[in-house]
């Protein structure tokens, strides 16, 4: 039986692989766009030998699978099985449905909006544990056997698929490609930190003690003190450090203000804190 988790990620892959098929049918391919990835491999050789987008990627998908379940194991072809196989069969469903829907004729607007819309496929993909399958697959067996970084080679694929629809496709439409490929990466990036980030602040006073008190006790987060001495007056004031969500920081602030008008505070944003009290249950001793 699947527990409630295992239910939520199969959801969020075949959404995260919807969405990517929707992006393809709706923007990429009327408006004959490229990219990266299986699906810029598939619109080459749907244009070189006539090969159709649906198979060439059912098939790419099922040989990069099986390199996957040989080279880096059960666990991760377990991860990936849903979206190899789940993916070609969408895209063939949504050519099927809406093969002659034209949401835009404007190329740019198309671009950003497949972008968008990849980026934040992808992004919910890997955030539910798995992958695309596909062209992912190559750069993590090279990272294995190679130690090459997966980013790296990943980005050299991409860039290898553009160029090499150069030879069939005007140059405008390989810059709209690498702009493409520009914009999902970055929504990507931004889709797997969202809902993640916190605040780091680090309060230097004189009045520390009542400070981590309040920290600890009225807003229940946990706080570290870090000895530390002024470089003026080589005053020996320990740094409180403190994680907090983005709307317990008015608050904090307030607070410390009240205790201490002349605290100084430095505040920064992090892209993710694991451990009591965020990505683990608070503890209490």
């Amino acid at each position: 039986m699947f527990g409630l988790s295992q239910v939520k990620n199969i959801v969020g892959i075949l959404a995260g692989n919807t969405l990517y098929a929707l992006a393809v049918v709706l923007f990429i391919v009327p408006n004959e766009l490229i990219t990266g990835g299986t699906t810029g491999m598939g619109l080459l050789f749907e244009q070189v030998l006539g090969v159709p987008l649906t198979l060439f990627v059912s098939l790419f998908n099922i040989a990069m699978f099986l390199l996957g379940f040989w080279v880096l194991g059960k666990q991760f072809a377990l991860t990936t099985l849903i979206s190899s196989f789940y993916y070609p069969f969408i895209l063939s469903i949504l050519q099927g449905f809406l093969g002659n829907e034209v949401m835009t004729q404007d190329r740019l607007l198309s671009c950003i909006l497949a972008g968008l819309m990849i980026g934040a496929a992808i992004g919910i993909v890997i955030r539910c544990g798995a992958s695309t399958g596909g062209m992912d697959i190559p750069p993590l067996v090279l990272h294995k056997k190679m130690g090459i970084p997966v980013s790296l080679s990943m980005y050299a694929f991409d860039f290898v698929i553009l160029l090499g629809q150069m030879v069939i496709r005007e140059r405008e439409m390989v810059l709209y490609g690498i702009l493409l490929v520009l914009i999902y990466t970055v929504v990507l990036d931004k889709v797997l930190v969202v809902g993640k980030s916190q605040i780091q602040v680090k309060i230097i006073s004189k009045e520390y003690e009542r400070i981590n008190e309040m920290i600890i006790h009225q807003l229940d987060r946990g706080t570290t003190l870090m000895h530390a001495e002024t470089g003026f007056k080589h005053s020996a004031y320990p740094v409180i450090l403190s994680v907090v969500s983005p709307r317990e920081l008015a608050l904090l602030c307030d607070r410390v203000h009240e205790i201490d008008a002349d605290a100084f505070m430095i505040i920064h944003q992090v892209n993710e804190v694991k451990g009591r009290g965020f990505s683990m249950a608070k503890h209490y001793e």
